[in-house]
């Protein structure tokens, strides 16, 4: 499953061999993909290594090899809209009582799984509405709500383990102590404890193996807080 950042890049550089039979160097792919610096497309590039897309060949410079592309490419498409992380979450209406000939369903709520967060190293926002999981409606505050699978151990001391699901309300505001979904120059995802540092936002991780990221406001945008936490055992 790639982002859209991903499969763009993974595109360009498949034509780009086609073409002219070697890869594109890092400044032609960070200006294809109208990337700030080329530090993302370090990253772009590691994660589709990671996930068997394309092989960097040793010793030897701007050697990448294209190994496989996605099957169908509708399917393999996710994550953010043009301006980043804007997960489509249900209407909090769907454990609402019904009358007459419809049935009467009120002990849960189906709550959309996104994807994955990164409770660690930021990592590009993965969203996937393939699968939900079903609330009780006493668990949900008002508003809307998405749940994302956590991944990175970054907020252990705060009880948020590797593989918890972490209920998340959407929401563009925060207060200091928030756990919240940040979402860093609108392409890493990441979940970490809000604080306001004079002018800066810090990003701060519930595991002293992991440092504070002090940035400025217009380089991290609040996705939502996270209201509650489920793990399977």
């Amino acid at each position: 499953m790639l982002t859209r950042k991903q499969l763009e890049l993974l595109r360009f550089i498949h034509e780009r061999l086609k073409e002219a039979g070697v890869p594109p160097s890092f400044d032609e792919m960070k200006d294809a993909l109208d990337l700030r610096s080329k530090s993302g497309i370090h990253r772009l590039i590691t994660a589709l290594e990671e996930r068997g897309f394309i092989r960097r060949l040793p010793n030897r410079a701007r050697a990448i090899e294209v190994i496989k592309l996605p099957e169908a490419v509708g399917h393999s498409v996710v994550g953010a809209r043009s301006r980043g992380f804007t997960p489509s979450i249900i209407e909090g209406n769907l454990g609402r009582v019904r009358t007459g000939a419809e049935d009467v369903s009120t002990r849960s709520v189906a709550v959309p799984v996104m994807g994955r967060i990164a409770a660690g190293t930021p990592i590009e926002a993965i969203q996937n509405k393939g699968s939900v999981i079903n609330m009780p409606p006493d668990l949900l505050t008002a508003g809307e709500h998405f749940a994302l699978e956590v991944r990175g151990d970054s907020m252990i001391e705060a009880g948020i383990l590797d593989g918890d699901l972490a209920l998340i309300k959407k929401t563009e505001a925060a207060d200091t102590g928030d756990i919240v979904v940040a979402l860093i120059d609108d392409e890493e995802a990441t979940l970490k404890r809000f604080r306001r540092r004079g002018a800066s936002i810090a990003l701060e991780p519930a595991n002293t193996s992991y440092e504070v990221r002090i940035l400025p406001p217009n380089r991290v945008r609040i996705q939502g807080k996270m209201v509650g936490l489920f793990r399977r055992y």
